[in-house]
């Protein structure tokens, strides 16, 4: 086939798979052996984020936009009008191998639309998957897409070549699942999730008995929730991801807002975008709920079902129980100090240590690092400065609202880059 076929089949299989942001290959340490090629712990360039902050690049595609369904927020759905293509096995092995040597990626991410059933097309995107690790000695990072309703024997056989399985929930909900994609199943969903779950288990189990025992998926599996497709709130989001960290054992849930795709009365209307802001602040619930101890329904509940877009979530939750500040900073155990607005939980390591060699006052604060222009409202540290705590939250918004420095707003103009770069 000629050049020029596959890079049309390349723009078009990239562009269609841009709408999925589950792609941050956090947690895998899959080393280079024998000589072959890659390692999926390399610096290169950035299209995705890890874990803990670095940057990877990812190859992002398709191995088609043909699918057999006809969801109503998905740009591939069958009866969408739009340019189709596929590539075949090999297309992808070599797209892959060939970008890896030119040092354009780290790793591969392969999703599919879904042709002729689902155990057809996982077994393609497995085929791509041993083909580079047995045959090109591939071991740099890739990420599968678990196609819903695939077999289990499949499920298994992908965990044991692919770094990371994902699949989608898309919609937060049943009913809304039932409304916007009638000819799924959730079942379909969830079934892939438990099989990978309850193999990761069985398979770490094994290799403290057996070391030669082979990794199964070891940076876990992830999903994606499409935010504002249909009317759920902020808590029925937060409340669906709780239950799937719980029950799949899952490394991430990303929230994706809503992109326009096509005309359909059941979606909202074309130019209604969720603004990037909603998913933002999901995401620093989700923080919220995995680092700093809170629970979800101390943070979203039938009172408060949708986060404040003006403020954190953290600082959100504070102004609501005033009662229980101010703290102590030389006192308070590390779960208080982490509830604190504009302390982050590297300051409370911090915090916790120095405080061992003397009582803290705003200035040994402001060292660590405490953004200080939230935090004073809810603490007391050695200093007779700011010691007027009769404050209304209303009062107190305002006034971090109004003397929010241009730092401030820098901070969060960042966190929302950061999360658009995740949705690269």
């Amino acid at each position: 086939m000629s050049f020029e076929r596959i890079k049309e089949k390349l723009n078009i299989l990239a562009d269609a798979a841009k709408y999925d942001v589950s792609c941050a290959s956090s947690g895998s340490t899959r080393a280079n052996k024998n000589k072959g090629l890659g390692n999926s712990s390399g610096m290169g360039i950035c299209h995705s984020y890890t874990e803990d902050g670095r940057c990877v690049s990812l190859l992002k595609i398709l191995m088609t936009n043909h699918c057999i369904y006809d969801c109503a927020y998905c740009v591939t759905r069958k009866s969408n009008d739009i340019k189709r293509a596929a590539f075949k096995i090999q297309e992808v092995v070599d797209l892959t191998i060939n970008f890896y040597r030119r040092n354009y990626i780290e790793g591969l991410f392969l999703s599919s639309g879904i042709f002729k059933n689902a155990d057809y097309t996982m077994e393609r995107l497995i085929a791509v998957a041993k083909k580079l690790r047995e045959e090109e000695n591939f071991n740099g990072y890739i990420h599968l897409k678990s196609i819903p309703g695939a077999s289990d024997e499949l499920m298994r056989e992908a965990g044991l070549y692919a770094d990371r399985l994902s699949v989608n929930i898309e919609v937060p909900t049943v009913s809304g699942l039932k409304l916007l994609a009638p000819d799924k199943r959730y079942e379909d969903f969830t079934k892939p999730m438990l099989k990978v779950k309850n193999e990761i288990i069985q398979y770490k189990a094994e290799k403290k008995i057996i070391k030669s025992t082979p990794k199964y998926a070891p940076a876990g599996q992830s999903t994606q929730m499409i935010i504002g497709a249909t009317g759920e709130s902020d808590k029925d989001i937060m409340y669906s991801a709780t239950h799937y960290y719980q029950k799949y054992h899952m490394k991430r849930v990303y929230y994706s807002g809503y992109v326009p795709v096509a005309e359909d009365k059941r979606l909202p209307a074309i130019g209604s975008q969720v603004p990037l802001l909603r998913e933002n602040r999901l995401y620093q619930t989700d923080w919220l709920l995995r680092f700093y101890g809170f629970h979800v329904k101390e943070l979203l509940n039938n009172q408060h079902p949708n986060l404040d877009m003006d403020v954190d979530p953290k600082l959100g939750w504070a102004l609501r129980n005033l009662h229980l500040f101010p703290i102590d900073i030389n006192k308070a155990p590390k779960e208080l100090l982490a509830r604190v607005p504009g302390i982050g939980m590297q300051s409370v390591h911090k915090i916790m240590n120095a405080r061992k060699f003397r009582k803290l006052n705003w200035d040994h604060l402001r060292k660590i690092g405490i953004a200080l222009n939230r935090a004073k409202y809810f603490m007391i540290c050695d200093s007779n400065k700011w010691e007027k705590r009769d404050l209304q939250a209303d009062t107190i918004k305002g006034m971090i609202l109004q003397n929010s420095t241009g730092k401030f707003r820098k901070e969060y103009s960042n966190q929302l880059q950061l999360f658009d770069k995740m949705a690269v």
